[in-house]
């Protein structure tokens, strides 16, 4: 597969004082990165109309070839002065070896500093960040990636201020997104700013794209997570899990582990970097955010059965962990699980049910069939989180 640049996102030559963004690509960055951004700016374009200032589109390279993920092969232009350089992001599996992976990218992360220094706006695409934390962009600096991969960020780039709640962090030029569709919350804020906010919103509706999002928390699943914590920790946070229902007793949980409360907290936050209590309100909240989710429980009843008797305590926590009180979550998560007739006649002959395919698995949460997340979750990531 063969794809071209495009000088610009509308049809004829771009208007004046269009803005000019280049799209970094380089070998193995997600295609659909590259073209993301570029493809929301083609429909701004649209919306405006013609003679509206609009945005003049490039996908450069210090490379002559480049071969994006799945074999896409692009067809770029040299490095050139743009207003705004954007890198995507790329493939980060368990068993990448990052300093290698960064190493080979060593003419990519060359040019993001050049360019930074001659005053371009820089913006990195999730895991793009990574990039630009070796281009030294990023030292001083309040910056966000995906959830998944903030702590790894935070550890090679001690100098930065890593937000792993934000979508979207902008500091002095340099700009850094959440994970993946967080690159439409960055298109969209461009064009609000370059556009302006009338066709920001219309733009959104076109292209069916969420434009009140304002945090990645909600979907951080803490089972994707590596678990901190040696043996003693591990044993405290399964007695926690176990009975989130109960009310909080400190001393009698220290008493359960034959250790004083003093020792319980000090060996907790050695291993953990927490509190049993904080784990025991986050365990608390992913628990709540599934009962939500999936059930038809009242908020009183879902507060009652992860623990808290007043429905206020809860909701200001839950508001607290997820930036949502519960309602506004259930509304913007609820899942909806069709029936057939909602399906249509055909669905009978797309396979065999899932009770054909054999015995399901209870998970932690007792939801029944086994997800993704917790398969996942049993597996081994001492150093890399799993691939997202």
């Amino acid at each position: 597969m063969s794809s071209g640049p495009g000088t610009s996102p509308g049809p004829g030559d771009p208007s004046p004082g269009a803005l000019r963004i280049g799209v970094l690509a380089y070998p193995g960055c997600f295609a659909s990165e590259v073209f993301g951004v570029p493809d929301l700016l083609t429909m701004a374009a649209h919306v405006a109309g013609p003679d509206a200032p609009g945005y003049q589109v490039s996908i450069v390279s210090p490379r002559r070839r480049v071969t994006a993920s799945g074999g896409a092969s692009l067809d770029v232009r040299p490095l050139r002065e743009v207003d705004v350089l954007v890198v995507p992001g790329f493939e980060l599996a368990a068993a990448t070896d990052l300093d290698a992976h960064l190493a080979a990218l060593a003419p990519e992360i060359a040019a993001i500093r050049a360019r930074a220094a001659a005053g371009t706006a820089v913006v990195s695409l999730c895991v793009g960040a990574f990039l630009l934390a070796d281009a030294g962009l990023l030292d001083g600096r309040r910056a966000t990636t995906s959830w998944l991969y903030a702590g790894e960020l935070a550890g090679r780039c001690p100098e930065a201020d890593i937000r792993p709640e934000h979508l979207v962090v902008t500091d002095r030029g340099v700009t850094t997104t959440a994970a993946f569709s967080a690159m439409y919350d960055f298109a969209l804020d461009l064009i609000r700013r370059h556009s302006g906010a009338r066709v920001a919103r219309t733009t959104a509706r076109v292209a069916l794209v969420d434009d009140a999002r304002s945090s990645q928390t909600p979907y951080v699943d803490p089972r994707l997570l590596p678990q901190p914590g040696d043996e003693f920790s591990q044993r405290v946070m399964r007695r926690l899990d176990q009975n989130l229902a109960e009310r909080y007793d400190l001393a009698a949980l220290a008493d359960a582990f034959r250790v004083s409360t003093r020792t319980l907290l000090r060996r907790f936050a050695e291993e953990t970097g927490h509190s049993p209590l904080a784990h025991l309100q986050a365990s608390r909240v992913r628990r709540a955010r599934h009962l939500l989710e999936a059930t038809d429980r009242t908020v009183a009843a879902v507060a009652a059965a992860v623990g808290y008797q007043d429905p206020g305590t809860f909701a200001a926590l839950f508001a607290r962990h997820t930036g949502h009180r519960p309602s506004a979550y259930r509304a913007a998560f609820r899942r909806a699980a069709p029936s057939d007739a909602d399906l249509g006649p055909r669905t009978a002959e797309l396979g065999p049910r899932t009770s054909d395919l054999g015995p399901q698995t209870s998970g932690r949460d007792g939801s029944g069939v086994q997800g993704v997340g917790a398969l996942m979750a049993q597996r081994s990531w001492s150093r890399q989180p799993p691939s997202m």
